[in-house]
């Protein structure tokens, strides 16, 4: 099997495919990308067991048929020091030892058997939709820092998508925060939903950011498959009842604050320094179109407060919320400004942009703590 191919657009797909590969693997074979040539086509998977992912790129010249393993973590720090050049691969059928040949040198790999190489998973079902790749990619950017890592709890460890007729919504939540986004651009023949896990997620945030085309979101029962160009990634859904989201978000917040993005995040940024290691609690007094902002650690005497202007005409109240929380909440709203609705300090707040873009909707929920004053 011999086939040549150009350096760098090896190397980009095998970035693509060797991020799912996971550094402690339940069989060795797991440590390699499968190489699959047929005709002028090389196609890549690489897989941790949960989640495969799979892409092709063009070969020349071209010989021979067949599949091999080899080491995604070495030939990928080969590729990385290579210039433009093109590559001259030569697999031995016989033992799966793996040449490559460039301009300056000779490079030698033991692979493995292909055949052994566990088969990419079948999806089980038929509900499918399409959604364009900077929806699909904004919509993970927005939710998934909110997933958890809650072992008792699986089906917080992932993102929710709520596909409807009128619109897909997504969301996340590890019981102290909730993220909810809608897109009216993306829409069901039916009421669909899955949960998928945090690891593809983060997969595709990664890969989505070069990708212009389309994504064909297919699911069943155990798997989910996202289709896009030359690359397919499947992985096994979240077995499970998500929460009832829409259940736990307050209504008649009668409190409304509307302040800087940009203000507050420097303001609870500076502050939080000055916050208890234990707590990382942060006051947020409200008064007339005024927000003070402050912390303290007793046992080292130290504190901090800063006042921001923002506009607010309800009961003066004060309602504490965990620093980093807050600050990673604000950094994901992208707006200029920011929307506080809050309906006393023991109920949740909800935190929006000021303006959303036309058809979407985000919300973000943050449970409160306890102020001791």
């Amino acid at each position: 099997m011999k086939f040549n191919v150009s350096s760098t657009k090896l190397f980009a797909q095998l970035q693509v495919v060797s991020r799912v590969i996971a550094a402690k693997n339940s069989l060795q074979i797991l440590e390699c990308v499968l190489f699959d040539l047929e005709g002028d086509v090389l196609t890549l998977t690489a897989s941790d067991s949960e989640t495969t992912i799979r892409t092709s790129i063009t070969v020349e010249n071209a010989q021979g048929v067949g599949k091999v393993a080899v080491a995604g973590k070495m030939l990928l720090e080969t590729l990385k020091e290579f210039p433009e050049q093109p590559l001259t691969f030569q697999i031995d059928e016989q033992n799966f030892s793996l040449n490559i040949t460039s301009s300056n040198g000779t490079y030698s790999f033991v692979g493995a058997n292909g055949l052994e190489y566990p088969e990419m998973p079948v999806e089980d079902g038929d509900n499918t939709f399409t959604m364009p790749s900077n929806v699909l990619l904004e919509a993970i950017n927005k939710t998934i820092f909110c997933t958890a890592d809650d072992e008792l709890r699986p089906v917080m460890n992932g993102v929710f998508f709520d596909l409807s007729e009128e619109k897909i919504t997504m969301v996340a939540t590890d019981a102290h925060r909730l993220v909810r986004y809608s897109n009216e651009s993306v829409k069901g023949a039916q009421a669909v939903s899955f949960i998928l896990p945090k690891k593809p997620a983060q997969l595709l945030r990664q890969v989505l950011q070069k990708e212009a085309e389309d994504v064909v979101v297919t699911f069943g029962q155990k798997n989910a498959k996202f289709v896009f160009g030359t690359t397919m990634i499947v992985c096994r859904q979240i077995e499970g009842r998500f929460p009832n989201y829409n259940a736990v978000i307050p209504q008649n917040n009668t409190n409304r604050v509307v302040v800087d993005r940009q203000t507050i995040i420097n303001a609870c940024k500076r502050v939080a320094v000055f916050a208890n290691t234990g707590t990382s609690l942060l006051k947020l007094a409200l008064t007339e179109n005024l927000i003070k902002i402050s912390a303290q650690d007793i046992d080292f005497s130290t504190s901090a407060e800063e006042t921001i202007v923002c506009d607010y005409a309800g009961m003066p109240m004060s309602i504490g919320f965990k620093a980093p929380f807050l600050i990673e909440i604000l950094a994901n709203i992208t707006s200029q400004d920011v929307v506080l609705q809050l309906a006393d300090p023991a109920r949740a707040g909800l935190i929006l942009p000021s303006e959303n873009e036309e058809g979407q909707d985000l919300l973000v929920l943050l449970m409160p703590m306890l102020l001791n004053d």
